[in-house]
Parts: structure tokens; C-alpha cells; sequence
């Protein structure tokens, strides 16, 4: 799965010059490391900048350029018309209309009280189509899928606004001309990213969540405090690279048992005894930290960031792992020295995986988690009825389900499962989610399909 890292250079504009907010170091090279742990086919990059590149301060001049673009060209009430007309779902508004429950047929459903389109998702969506009505004619770039769900990423295609090509695991933004529109989807873009397309003076059109944004804030503040940003994510997503771009020192950790073993290391064994020497610290982290980490030195001042999709309660516990340790390390007296943390878990992620909790407390037959397959926000709805042995079925669109009685569909770890008659006879009640990227209408399409299977069984 994984290539070794590529150095690509790019050069940074000459207008910068020196490191405080609106002015940047003198001009530098900035190094960039491309793909490194992903496949060829990747279209992640992740960041090892210079460390005179102050990546607050290209922030700061990027985002407000003329040809930068974050709150759309007032066409949102016409925009939003036509996503509703495309996205809504009639199903749905039945069940919001009755207290989240209704029955058609022998099916009952139950739908979880936060669910689908989150507010940054919509936002982005929204944004996009904006874009594409304002320049009807021009080419349309993303840097990556404007969000993970195939409905609206086939959507996307259908209007022209096209992914930027990958080559060996490289984003080929040769293709990209002066006069074309770049689109930054809702997981930002890393540095290395927004440094090439400034560069070509391109129109910006920024669709980052504003969440995203919030924890690039945390990782900043890090990284002023000399602080390793020690960030729950998975290395290889679109938003954890682009945190890491803006951390100075950091290590991804995909989970608890990731981060035992970094507090391990950190107490020398003193923990539970998971970790072992720094090669091989160094080996298992080789893919999910900065460049020329050494964990001897870069785990001595930490801060606590999280991509936000991720598992609300698992971030808490790491970030409650990692101060007691250095607590323990260097004694509670010294905690502020050595340990920075802000609130960076994401309402809207919180929210549905709250709603995920009430829900399975409620006597159901089955869940269907609906959202796209690499959508992690949705992979963390999965886990929890998965954790609970409730039989849950996550899958990305109606496609998935038949021919008959029979599903296709992923576990929260990703494996892909086939599975005969999971609709059991007789009467059910089913419990409904959607990840935080998926249209109202592509769970309507998914509840078609179950009804339909069950009123066959009554003929």
C-alpha cells in the first residue's frame, strides 16, 4: 500500500519577505512530500515545509487576494433551489414529519434524529454550483471529490467541475491554465496545494469547512508553542493532510491503541509496555509523522488536535491518555509546559454519532448506515451499532442492495461483505442514518429498495 516519500520542490512567489502575519520569510523553496505512504493511483499529498515558510502568514495574504473566493456570487437561494429539487427526498420529510418513525407496509422505520447533509457539506456543495453558474463556460477544477458521497461527486462530473488528474500518485496541476477556476472541496487543501495555484494566479473558490479551519487554528497555536501537534486522524485522508501541512512537528494516530503506544514510548515502557526502541517508533510511524521527527525530543511539549470526523468519544479519551501521561512524566505542576489542548471535535459530527447512540438504544431488526465508502464521518456511524452486535449494514448508494433479498455492503474497517436474505421475514423495524455527506435522496432511493424486497415477500 505504501511508496516512499517524493521530494517535489516548488517555489514560493517573491512578494513574500518576512514572518509575521501579511508578510512572509524571504523567498524559499518550499519541499514538499508527496504521497508518501499512499499507492501510486493516491491523490494525497502531505507537507514538509521549510522551517522559515510561515504557513499563517501565506495563509493570510492567499485568502484575501482578488481572485479569492470563500462566501460564493449571490446566487445561493437559486443554487439551493435546485439542490433541493435534486437532493431532498419526499420519504424523509414523511419521517421528520412524524417524529422521526413511520411504517410503509411491514417495514418500520426509524430515523435518527441528526443525520445527512452537515452544514460545512452543504455549504461546499452549494458553493460549488455557485461556481459553475457563474462561469458557465470556463474549466472547473477540484484538488479533491468536493465531498466523499459517489451521488455528488457523479453530480459534479455531470457539470464539468473535474478532479485534477493524478499521475504516480501525483496531482498533475500542469493541466490547470490561467483563466480556469480551482474549487478547494470541504477537507481545505495542504500548503504545498494553495502554493502551486497561487503561483498560476488562478480564481479560488475556497469551500473549506469552517471546522477544518478551526483546527488548523489549534495546530498553529501548537506550533507556536514548540508544541508537537499529536493529531487523531487517518494519515492518508484529504483533511489530516492538510492539517499536518499547517502543524510544525506532529504525528497522526489512527486510534487508542496508537496513541497507548506513543504514551508508552513516552514513559519508556512505564505504561503497558506496548512500544519498544525508537527504530521502532520510527517504523510503525513512518507514514504518519514529520519530517525528521524524533520521538526522544519532538514528545516532550504536545498538543492534542483530531480530524473531525472522527470518533468524538476517542478523541476525548486520547486527549485524557496523553495529559495524564505527561502529567506523569513530567509532574502535574509542569502540565502547562508540556501539553496544549483545544475543543476541536466538530458539532456536527458529535451530533450524529449522539443521535447514532440514542438510536440503537431503541429496538430495531437492522441498521442501514448510508454514506459514501470512504467517507470516514460515516465509518464511525458504522462502528457503533457494529460495537453493540447489532446487524448494521453500511452502503453507499441502492445500488448495493439485490439482485433478491441480498446486500453488499462494508464494515467499520472498511472489509466489504456480501450477505443473502439480511432482511429477515415478517414484519421489521429498521433504524436509518446517513454519514454527514449524503443527500436526503440517496437514502430514499436505499428505503425504495427494502420496500420493494418486502412487498415481493407478501405476494
Amino acid at each position: 500500500m505504501a511508496i516512499s516519500p517524493q521530494l517535489c520542490r516548488f517555489n514560493l512567489p517573491a512578494e513574500f519577505s518576512a514572518p509575521t502575519v501579511g508578510v512572509l520569510p524571504r523567498r524559499k523553496l518550499l519541499s514538499v512530500r508527496c504521497a508518501a505512504g499512499e499507492p501510486p493511483s493516491s491523490s494525497f499529498s502531505s507537507v514538509a515545509v521549510d522551517s522559515e515558510f510561515n504557513a499563517k502568514a501565506f495563509l493570510h495574504n492567499f485568502t484575501r487576494k482578488k481572485n479569492y473566493n470563500k462566501n460564493g456570487f449571490g446566487l445561493k437561494e437559486e443554487t439551493l433551489e435546485l439542490m433541493n429539487r435534486e437532493y431532498t427526498s419526499d420519504i424523509i420529510k414523511t419521517l421528520k414529519e412524524n417524529g422521526n418513525e413511520y411504517t410503509w407496509g411491514n417495514v418500520t422505520v426509524k430515523l435518527a434524529e441528526a443525520y445527512g447533509f452537515c452544514w460545512g457539506v452543504e455549504r461546499a456543495v452549494q458553493i460549488a454550483y455557485e461556481a459553475r453558474k457563474q462561469f458557465p463556460e470556463e474549466k472547473i477544477w477540484l484538488t479533491n471529490e468536493i465531498i466523499h458521497n459517489p451521488a455528488v461527486n457523479k453530480r459534479m462530473e455531470e457539470m464539468k467541475v473535474q478532479n485534477i488528474p493524478i499521475k504516480d500518485g501525483k496531482k498533475q496541476f500542469d493541466v490547470v491554465d490561467k483563466g480556469d477556476i480551482v474549487v478547494l472541496p470541504a477537507f481545505g487543501a495542504a500548503v504545498d496545494e494553495m502554493v502551486v495555484l497561487d503561483d498560476k494566479k488562478v480564481q479560488i473558490i475556497d469551500t473549506t469547512c469552517p471546522w477544518v479551519s478551526k483546527v488548523w487554528k489549534a495546530v498553529e497555536k501548537h506550533k507556536k508553542g514548540e508544541h508537537t501537534s499529536i493529531i487523531h486522524g487517518k494519515y492518508a485522508h484529504e483533511e489530516t493532510v492538510a492539517t499536518a501541512s499547517f502543524a510544525g512537528n506532529y504525528i497522526i494516530v489512527k486510534n487508542m491503541e496508537e496513541a497507548t503506544y506513543v504514551c508508552d514510548y513516552i514513559l519508556e515502557g512505564g505504561l503497558d509496555g506496548s512500544s519498544s526502541t525508537k527504530e521502532a517508533f520510527l517504523e510503525k510511524f513512518k507514514f504518519a509523522v514529520s519530517q525528521g521527527f524524533n520521538p526522544d525530543i519532538d514528545l516532550v511539549k504536545v498538543g492534542i488536535a483530531n480530524q473531525t470526523t472522527m470518533l468524538k468519544g476517542e478523541t476525548e479519551e486520547i486527549g485524557k491518555l496523553v495529559e495524564k501521561t505527561i502529567m506523569r512524566k513530567y509532574g502535574v505542576e509542569n502540565i502547562n509546559k508540556h501539553f496544549i489542548s483545544f475543543n476541536t471535535i466538530c458539532d456536527a459530527t458529535q451530533e450524529r454519532q449522539d443521535a447514532m447512540y440514542k438510536l440503537v438504544e431503541q429496538r430495531l431488526d437492522l441498521m442501514l448506515v448510508v454514506g459514501g465508502w470512504n467517507s470516514s464521518n460515516t465509518s464511525h456511524l458504522q462502528e457503533i451499532p457494529e460495537a453493540l452486535g447489532i446487524p448494521s449494514y453500511w452502503i453507499d448508494s441502492e445500488h448495493r442492495i439485490g439482485p433478491g433479498n441480498r446486500i453488499s455492503y462494508k464494515l467499520m474497517h472498511g472489509e466489504l461483505v456480501e450477505k443473502e436474505n439480511f432482511l429477515p421475514q415478517g414484519p421489521i423495524t429498521i433504524g436509518v442514518t446517513s454519514g454527514a455527506s449524503t443527500p436526503d435522496k440517496v437514502v430514499e432511493d436505499v428505503l425504495i429498495r427494502v420496500f420493494n424486497i418486502k412487498s415481493e415477500e407478501a405476494l
